[in-house]
C-alpha cells in the first residue's frame, strides 16, 4: 500500500537559525512518525540571499547574471544540509538534494528562469527508501548543465513542481503568517484571516504584491489543481489558509482582499507623436530585455501628440529608463520622466464578476480620504488604482473598512480536483 505524500515548503524566516531549523525538524520527524512520506523544499536562511548580492556588488557592479545564479544558489543548499542533518540527529531518514539532483530542469533565462520538467527518477527512489528528501529550492539546471535560479520567492515554484511531479496530495508553504489575510495585519488592524480563496483570487493578490505566495506557484497550481495550504512555521495548531479550486455554483463575498504594492515605479513620456507603430516602437525594446510592464496610459491627443506613462516593478526602472531614453530620441518623444514614489492599491474578489458599483464605491471611499487618483486597471475580478506612496496605509484601511471586510463573510465551497472530476463526469451522464 502507497504511502501518502506531502510536500512542504519552509521560507528564510522559518529556518533563520539553527534553532528554528531544529523546530522544523521535529515537526517533520511528527509528520513522518504518521506514515506520511515527505519531501521538504527549503529557502537560504532569511538575510542570507541578500547578503550574497551585497558582497557581489562589492566586487563588481555589474555581475554576469550566469555567476550570480551559482552564487545565490548557495543559499538554499546551505539550508538544505543543515535541515537534513538536523533529521538524522532525530533518527529520521533524510537526503539533501540540490536543483540538479532533484532533476529540475529550465529553460536559459538565468535569474529568472522557468521550470521546464522534472525527473523525478532519483527522487523516487529515495522515496522508496523511505528516506525524507530536502531539497534546495530556487533553483534547477539549463540544458548545458548550468546552475539557474527561479526569481526571488521561487522555492514556492519548486515546491508546487515537485508536488505535481511526485503526485503529492498537498503541498505546504510554511512562512512566517499563519494564512491569507484580507488585508496586510500590519497595516490593517482588524485584517481578517480567509480560511479558504479560490486559485483566481490568489493568482490576483499575488500578482498584486502579497507577499505569502509568488505568482508562479499559484499558477503552477491552478494548472495541475493542486492544493496549496499556507501555514505558520510558528503556530502548531493553525490550520491556516487553504487554496483550491471554487465551486463557482455558490455565492462569493463580492470582495476577498485589499492589497498594496510599494515596489512600483512610474515612466511617462511627454508628447509622444500619435501615430500607428509608435506604441510597439516603445514596449518591444522592454520586452527583449525581458523587462515588464504592468498598468498602461495614455492620454488623448492632441495636436498629434500624447503623453504615455506605465507602471514596472522599482527595481526594473533603472534598467528601462536607459531604454526608454533612447527610444524617446528614436521616436521624437520631448522627454522622459520617472516616479518611484507611487503604490498600487487593489481590490480583490470573485463577487466581482456578479456585482456592480464596486469601482465607483473604490472612488468615493479614496476621494472622502482626498486621495487622488493617478491610474486604473481593471480585470473580471480586481480594480487596481496608483496613488502617492505616502497615502497607501490610509487608502488600505478606508476601502477595508468601505467593503466590511473586518466582518466574517458567508462560508465558500471548494472543491478538489477529484470531486470536481467526479462531479464533471455526474454532469454528462
Amino acid at each position: 500500500m502507497n504511502m501518502p505524500l506531502i510536500v512542504q515548503k519552509y521560507g528564510g524566516t522559518s529556518v533563520g537559525s539553527i534553532d528554528r531549523i531544529k523546530h522544523v525538524a521535529k515537526r517533520i520527524a511528527r509528520i513522518r512518525k504518521t506514515g506520511t512520506q515527505v519531501v521538504v523544499v527549503v529557502s537560504a536562511m532569511a538575510g542570507e540571499t541578500d547578503k550574497l548580492v551585497k558582497m557581489a556588488g562589492q566586487i563588481y557592479q555589474n555581475p554576469e547574471k550566469r555567476e550570480m545564479d551559482l552564487l545565490l544558489s548557495s543559499g538554499e543548499r546551505i539550508s538544505s544540509a543543515l535541515l537534513t542533518m538536523a533529521l538524522q540527529s532525530q533518527g529520521v531518514s533524510a537526503i539533501s538534494m540540490t536543483g540538479r539532483q532533484i532533476g529540475l530542469q529550465t529553460d536559459n533565462v538565468h535569474t529568472r528562469a522557468r521550470i521546464k520538467q522534472i525527473d523525478a527518477k532519483r527522487a523516487r527512489q529515495a522515496l522508496k527508501d523511505n528516506n525524507v528528501i530536502v531539497v534546495a529550492g530556487f533553483q534547477g539546471i539549463n540544458e548545458q548543465g548550468d546552475v539557474t535560479t527561479l526569481g526571488r520567492g521561487g522555492s514556492d515554484t519548486s515546491a508546487v513542481a515537485l508536488a505535481v511531479a511526485l503526485g503529492a496530495s498537498q503541498c505546504e508553504i510554511y512562512t512566517d503568517v499563519d494564512g491569507v489575510y484580507t488585508a496586510d495585519p500590519r497595516i490593517v488592524q482588524k485584517a481578517r484571516k480567509l480560511d479558504m480563496i479560490s486559485y483566481d483570487e490568489m493568482l490576483e493578490m499575488a500578482s498584486l504584491g502579497a507577499k505569502v505566495l509568488q505568482i508562479r506557484c499559484v499558477e503552477f497550481a491552478h494548472k495541475f489543481q493542486m492544493p496549496l495550504v499556507v501555514k505558520s512555521s510558528y503556530n502548531e495548531g493553525g490550520k491556516g489558509t487553504l487554496i483550491c479550486e471554487e465551486d463557482l455554483n455558490m455565492e462569493q463575498p463580492v470582495v476577498s482582499g485589499i492589497m498594496y504594492d510599494k515596489n512600483q515605479a512610474k515612466i511617462t513620456l511627454k508628447e509622444v507623436p500619435d501615430q500607428p507603430g509608435i506604441a510597439a516602437n516603445i514596449f518591444e525594446p522592454i520586452a527583449a530585455a525581458g523587462l515588464s510592464v504592468d498598468m498602461i496610459i495614455q492620454n488623448i491627443s492632441a495636436e498629434g501628440h500624447t503623453d504615455l506613462s506605465f507602471t514596472l516593478a522599482r527595481e526594473e526602472l533603472n534598467e528601462t529608463m536607459i531604454i526608454m531614453e533612447n527610444v524617446a530620441k528614436k521616436i521624437h518623444a520631448v522627454n522622459v520622466s520617472a516616479d518611484s514614489k507611487i503604490a498600487k492599491i487593489s481590490i480583490v474578489g470573485a463577487g466581482m464578476r456578479s456585482h456592480s458599483g464596486v469601482a465607483a464605491k473604490i472612488f468615493k471611499s479614496l476621494s472622502k480620504e482626498k486621495i487622488n487618483i493617478l491610474m486604473i486597471s481593471t480585470s473580471e475580478i480586481k480594480v487596481s488604482c496608483i496613488i502617492e506612496q505616502k497615502h497607501t496605509k490610509l487608502a488600505v484601511n478606508a476601502l477595508h473598512k468601505a467593503f466590511g471586510l473586518e466582518k466574517k463573510a458567508n462560508s465558500k465551497k471548494y472543491i478538489t480536483k477529484k470531486a470536481a472530476r467526479k462531479k464533471s463526469t455526474t454532469k454528462k451522464k
